[in-house]
């Protein structure tokens, strides 16, 4: 399949048009991108990567990492001329390309454990698997009373608080 290519170039929105603030609504951002809210909606539904916190009312908050997107979705569709398909193509491309980059980093990290200490660290961890591998030497659950031998009569309430057995009443 053809990579998808931009139909228009022009520079991208800087994000310092952005007011410094913590969280801003749906009608604001909406002003900033110069796009109605039901469009803003739509593309939460569309770009995965724009996901506004919804508040205890269920009002969409938006942070500022929020309204970027929403602003970089606007340039790649309004600007640079992609469908909504191509521009999640390119936002694919962009984290694809970004995970090799953190796969090296953390492979590549210095480590300052020496040999010994990952041994005894090794032996640590086959000592404890061992010791939870282990049943246990007696029940977990204690029972509150000792179990019924076969020859053991049922308690009844009258046996268990020593009540006096009254006399049946002669059924003639």
């Amino acid at each position: 399949m053809a990579q998808h290519q931009p139909i228009r170039k022009t520079t991208p929105p800087s994000g310092s048009d952005i007011p410094d603030k913590l969280y801003f609504r749906i009608g604001e951002v909406a002003k900033l991108c110069d796009v109605p809210a039901y469009v803003l909606r739509f593309w939460e539904s569309e770009f995965p990567q724009l996901k506004p916190h919804k508040g205890g009312t269920g009002q969409r908050l938006y942070r500022r990492r929020d309204v970027e997107m929403a602003l970089r979705i606007k340039s790649l569709l309004y600007n640079e001329g992609y469908t909504i398909p191509g521009a999640r193509q390119v936002f694919k491309g962009e984290l694809r390309q970004r995970e090799p980059q953190l796969a090296l980093t953390i492979e590549g990290a210095p480590t300052s454990i020496d040999s010994r200490q990952l041994r005894k660290l090794h032996k640590d961890l086959r000592d404890l698997h061992t010791l939870l591998s282990k049943s246990p030497a007696r029940p977990t659950v204690h029972p509150i009373r000792a179990p019924r031998t076969p020859n053991t009569p049922r308690q009844t309430p009258e046996r268990l608080f020593n009540l006096p057995l009254l006399p049946e009443e002669d059924k003639s």
